[in-house]
């Protein structure tokens, strides 16, 4: 059976994004990218949205406010380009511009639960906030992986990671520092029917 990891980067306030911000808020360093390339071969699952975003870049449109990527960027995306990835969307088209991407119009939650079920391997939410809520709801998650970025962007914040979650028990299973300010902390998730003093009224 394969296992399924969500995977976000945040700030420490828990947004996914920020006006005016860059890739990483700018505080990637060395040992983080480093680390990004040592990362196992995955199966990518994602939304329209973020299929839509990270395809645009695959193609060469800059972030706003951006010059350009740079090299570690660009070779992201190049193993991503390479990765299989599955899209679900109901209002894409095929064929998907995206090189190795399989458009799944089907309930997401139902198509990952066969995925998860069809072999080993991994499986990797990339963004796509909506599609891992409801597969952390679901209890189809293993592991859930957060890497915290030292910055609070209360101002300029967007997306914020964990509106609409239900209540979830988080056992750690994992954690590291990168470059003295950079913070990843893995856990495995155990959804609640109701908080420890009981259902509220």
């Amino acid at each position: 059976m394969s296992e399924l990891l969500v995977d976000f980067i945040t700030t420490l306030d828990g947004y996914a994004s920020g006006e005016g911000w860059p890739g990483f808020w700018g505080l990637e360093g060395p040992e983080y990218l480093a680390w990004l390339g040592e990362q196992p071969s995955a199966t990518y699952l994602m939304g329209a949205n973020t299929y839509r975003l990270m395809s645009g870049f695959a193609t060469g449109e800059i972030p706003p406010g951006e010059d350009g990527f740079r090299p570690e960027e660009e070779a992201s995306l190049d193993e991503l380009a390479r990765a299989p990835k599955v899209v679900f969307s109901s209002s894409l088209e095929e064929p998907l511009t995206w090189a190795n991407c399989t458009l799944v119009r089907d309930d997401a939650v139902e198509a990952v639960r066969a995925l998860k079920a069809s072999g080993p391997g991994l499986l990797s939410t990339l963004g796509s906030l909506g599609l891992s809520r409801s597969l952390l709801r679901a209890g189809l998650v293993d592991r859930f992986r957060v890497v915290m970025f030292p910055v609070i962007t209360g101002a300029t914040g967007e997306e914020r990671i964990y509106d609409g979650y239900p209540d979830v028990a988080l056992e750690m299973t994992g954690s590291r520092t990168f470059d003295g300010r950079i913070q990843l902390v893995e856990y495995r998730p155990r959804v609640l029917d109701h908080p420890p003093l009981g259902a509220p009224a």
